[in-house]
């Protein structure tokens, strides 16, 4: 079992920056495969960004390539999304999720969530 907990949401200005951290406890780390995904009211949840675990290779969404970054440090067990030039329709809940096998970008493929953490940006 793995406990995943988010951090860094809150509000910003339109063009800003922001740096969501998701903290993980109950098993190793290193051999998840981590992911973002968002979901916005009324909307499905939709895959943002991934990062593998044995290259950590990156994957991202075509809405978000180029502004936003994933990356990990297995020795704090911790995965992040630094996210820039950040638009109103990024505004989420964003949840950070793990899964033991490979890269995915289906909800449904992952074992484990995080409760989430709203990222708002006002125009």
């Amino acid at each position: 079992q793995v406990q995943l907990v988010e951090s860094g949401g809150g509000l910003v200005q339109a063009g800003g920056s922001l740096r969501l951290s998701c903290a993980a406890s109950g098993r190793t780390f290193s051999p998840y495969t981590m992911a973002w995904f968002r979901q916005a009211p009324g909307k499905e949840r939709e895959f943002v960004a991934a990062i593998s675990r044995r290259f950590y290779s990156t994957y991202y969404a075509a809405s978000v390539k180029g502004r936003f970054t994933i990356s990990r440090d297995n020795a704090k067990n911790t995965v992040y999304l630094q996210m820039n030039s950040l638009k109103p329709e990024d505004t989420a809940v964003y949840y950070c999720a793990a899964d033991g096998a490979a890269v995915s970008v289906t909800s449904a493929d992952y074992s484990y969530w995080g409760q989430g953490t709203q990222v708002t940006v006002a125009s």
